[in-house]
Formats: C-alpha cells, structure tokens, sequence
C-alpha cells in the first residue's frame, strides 16, 4: 500500500525546499530540485507514488513519518503474549481483542489459564521467548500483566507493517490515573511513556529506546535475532530495539496507540524500580557502546560549559562564538541563512547544557552532587540542577504541588543514577558513564540526495 508522508515537527526547510534540516539525531540534507518538488508534493498530501528511495531516506532520518489508511493486519493475525509471576490477568484479558499465550513465570500460585508454566522464576527475558516461539500468527504484542490497552489500540500499529522494513512498532504507554501522590508523580514522569510525537527509535535519537511492557513485534524479526537475550535481567527490551536497528530494521512510537500501565504501588517500589532500570547501562554499554552514554554532545559545547562551570565564562563565550561562527560558515554553503545557522548553534550549546545537567543530576549523581557539594560553585551547580526540576514542573505542569513533585524527581534520578553505579561496578567498566562526544561544531552530519 502506498503510504503518504508528514514533516516532523522539527523539520526546516531553506531554498526553495532544497536544504532540510531535522530529524533525530539531528541532520542535514540537500536534495535536487526533483527532489525538493517531491517533498512539497508529499507535504501537501500527495501519496509516494514515485521517489520511493528518498521517502525511504527521509523516513529513516526521522525528518517525516508515513501513515497508512488500511492495514493488510488485522487483530486476529496477533498474539499478545503475557509473561506474568504473581499477578491478575483477568482484567487485561477481558481488555483484549486477539488471542492471548499468558506464561506463568514461577508464580507461587499457578496462573489460571496460563499456556504454560515456568516451574522457577526465570526473568521476563525467558518468559517473553517461552510465549512467541507458541505463537502462530505472523505478529506477536508483548503487554504486561499489570496493563490495559485502550479499546482498538492495535489498528494505528498494524498499519506501520505496511512497510516491510518495520520490524517492531510501540504504542504510547500512559500511567493509569490515580488520587495518591505517586500515582500523580506518575503520570508525568513514568519512563514507560515517551510522550504524544511519534517517531522513529534508534539509539541516540529523541527515542532512543521503546519498552516491551507494550509492543508489537514481527515474529521473523525474533528469529533473525532468537529473541531475547536471557542473561539479562533488565534491559532485555533495550537490548532487543538495538539489535533490531543495528540489522536495519525500522522500530517505531506510535503514540495513537495507547496503553495504561499501572504505577508502582509505592514510593519504595518506584525508587527500587528505577534502581533496577540503572543497572541494565552496565550490560547495556558492554553489548552496544556508546549508545549507552548519559552525554551526547559537540566537544566544542563541552569545553564551552566546562570553561563556564569553572569560571572562566569568557572564555566559554569565545568557544561558542567560534563555533557558530564555523557551523554558520559550513551551513550557508547549503542554502541556510546565517540567522538560522545562529539558532541552531545556540539550541544546540543550550541543549547541550541541559543534557549535561540531567547527567549531573541523574546518571553521575552518586559521584557528582557528593563532589559538587564541597565548593561554592559546586553547590551553584547543583542549584541549577535543581531549578531543571522546578522548570520541567512549569513545563508539564503535572496534578501534584512543585515541592512535593521536584523532591520525587530528585529521588527518582537519584535512584536510577546509584543502579548506574552498580551496574558500572558489576560489569568492571565505566563505559555506561562515558560522554560521547563529537567534533562536528555542534549538530550532526550533511547529505545529499535526489
């Protein structure tokens, strides 16, 4: 089926349609004349009806997204496996519109209904393998126990199988409601939802990552890959959207999809769940790198914060200046007037500043606040860590007071920063703590195209 394009809403377009910039990581892309015509067609609404390498390549890039208006899948073509220990199905079951496979993981009690039962605990990894190797549907949607899909949330994410480079496709996962003060933490801060823009998922990019509490996966891509890798006991869903993009095939966020989750019961379970998410980096880092870094930034925005941290902004100002002036000089030869080559070099030093002071405050945390703390600027520093907090507050404007909701923060990043330590020490190597920094000036890569 043929499918029809829309821009991301970061795309920015410069002479005469010609030079693109957008997309996640952020790039750049010159096209031909031919080609820019073909992307004013595709925004207007025009279906892909010639220039498929290109929509291809934009597609990839992140700059536009392909919607489909039917879907060769249907409901019944799915399986939703269910790995469950100790927990109610019953309400996710009677949610359900496709066959289900429920495996009881070890439970204490044995699952009633449960396809198949693990006599001991053997981890989600093992339990999500147990189920699709039964099914016999060509796709699979692994849910949690403790979700419930919205009603038709499987149309919007079967249409994504239209392309066969899809290999896997997310909904959006919400917090469930709820009148505690945690479960209004949760609903704005729950790492299982990545917002309401939809997207493609690959490392680095502005989704770097879906989880497996919901996702509907092709089950020839878990045979290429033998499924989930079943030494891990966190990270494995991670792991798995990795792998897949490393083979080149396309994972996407669908947020039209929805699906609730249950938030934790309580503040000590969250604390300990996002400690257990921590240390999945460790693992993570020894099998894929430097996707795993907590920074990912220009050197030339690393040195300008460093100089301005240390107290040297004059400095810092210079090495900014230097660089917009470099990245304004390599961008107008591609048609970007200077005014906007200026804003991206300072979005870029911005973002960069707050990506490294989310690392500060979250993945460095066990190491950096005790050390920021033994200085006057040091606890500047921190200071501004923590007006971060009260900033995204203002921003997402969650149904909880601004203290009440900044100290959960703390202690959550906290929390999931101590599981990085663990999982650094556990694994013998600093790599999930490491910057990946590059040295283009401050935003990403250039290409040309039809």
């Amino acid at each position: 089926m043929t499918p029809r394009l829309a821009p991301d809403p970061g795309l920015r377009r410069w002479d005469g349609g010609r030079t693109l910039a957008g997309g996640s990581p952020f790039r750049v892309l010159r096209l031909t004349a031919a080609g820019a015509a073909m992307v004013d067609g595709w925004i207007a609404g025009e279906p892909v009806t010639a220039g498929a390498a290109l929509a291809q390549r934009l597609v990839r890039a992140g700059m536009m997204h392909p919607s489909y208006d039917q879907a060769q899948y249907e409901p019944s073509d799915v399986t939703v496996v269910i790995p469950v220990r100790d927990g109610d199905v019953s309400g996710l079951l009677a949610a359900l519109d496709a066959p289900a496979i429920v495996v009881d993981d070890g439970s204490r009690q044995p699952i009633p209904g449960a396809a198949i039962r693990h006599e001991t605990a053997r981890g989600p990894a093992a339990a999500r393998n147990t189920g699709w190797r039964l099914a016999r549907t060509p796709l699979v949607a692994f849910l949690d126990a403790d979700t419930i899909p919205e009603p038709g949330w499987l149309e919007p994410l079967l249409r994504h199988f239209e392309d066969p480079a899809v290999a896997a496709v997310a909904p959006r996962i919400r917090s469930t409601p709820g009148k505690t003060a945690l479960a209004r933490y949760e609903s704005t801060q729950s790492p299982l939802d990545l917002g309401d823009q939809p997207g493609l998922v690959q490392p680095g990019s502005r989704i770097s990552y879906v989880p497996t509490a919901a996702l509907v996966v092709r089950v020839s891509a878990l045979r290429e890959l033998d499924g989930f890798d079943e030494t891990m006991r966190f990270g494995e869903d991670v792991d798995l959207i990795w792998r897949l993009t490393a083979e080149q095939h396309l994972v996407r966020y669908e947020p039209a999809a929805v699906v609730e989750h249950a938030p934790r019961p309580r503040w000590t379970a969250l604390l300990r769940q996002r400690f257990d998410y921590g240390t999945s980096a460790g693992p993570l880092a020894q099998r894929h790198g430097d996707a795993v870094a907590p920074v990912r930034a220009s050197l030339w925005s690393a040195v300008a914060w460093a100089l301005i941290l240390a107290g040297r902004s004059g400095a810092g100002l210079a090495v900014t200046g230097a660089a917009a002036a470099l990245l304004t000089r390599k961008l107008g030869k591609l048609g970007i007037p200077a005014r906007e080559a200026i804003r991206l070099a300072a979005q870029g030093n911005l973002g960069a500043g707050r990506i490294f002071a989310d690392a500060i405050g979250r993945a460095w945390a066990p190491v950096a606040i005790p050390l920021l703390l033994l200085s006057r600027r040091g606890r500047a520093v921190l200071a501004l860590v923590l007006l971060r907090n009260l900033l995204d507050w203002a921003r997402k404007k969650p149904p909880l007071d601004p203290i009440r909701w900044c100290l959960a923060r703390t202690a959550d990043d906290v929390a999931y920063g101590c599981g990085v330590a663990r999982g650094a020490l556990r694994s013998r190597s600093p790599a999930s703590l490491m910057p990946f920094l590059t040295d283009r000036g401050g935003r990403s890569s250039v290409q040309v195209s039809r």
